[in-house]
């Protein structure tokens, strides 16, 4: 099974989100149809501009709480590195 770290966003530099999940499809289609209150919701955040997969929900969740603590310049810079068109990577996901 595998597990994920993901960030969202509202848009190329707008408001982030960091989560982990065992099911990345099921969770950013929850924050796009906003079933969960909250910060992701309130804030309209929901496309999936990067990801990594990781063996055991220990390691997703170590690696969350990792990049909540970074400054926003190292998230920006996480995320250009790999999707520098801020791309919406859900379709990938398929």
């Amino acid at each position: 099974m595998a597990f994920f770290t993901y960030i969202i966003a509202s848009g190329r530099n707008g408001t982030l989100y960091t989560g982990s999940t065992d099911n990345l499809i099921k969770r950013i289609i929850e924050h796009r149809e906003k079933r969960r209150d909250g910060f992701t919701a309130k804030y309209d955040v929901a496309i999936l501009v990067w990801f990594e997969v990781h063996e055991s929900r220990h390691a997703a969740f170590v690696r969350e709480r990792q990049i909540k603590e970074w400054k926003r310049a190292w998230k920006l810079e996480l995320i250009e590195r790999t999707n520098p068109g801020w791309n919406d990577l859900f379709e990938k996901l398929f």
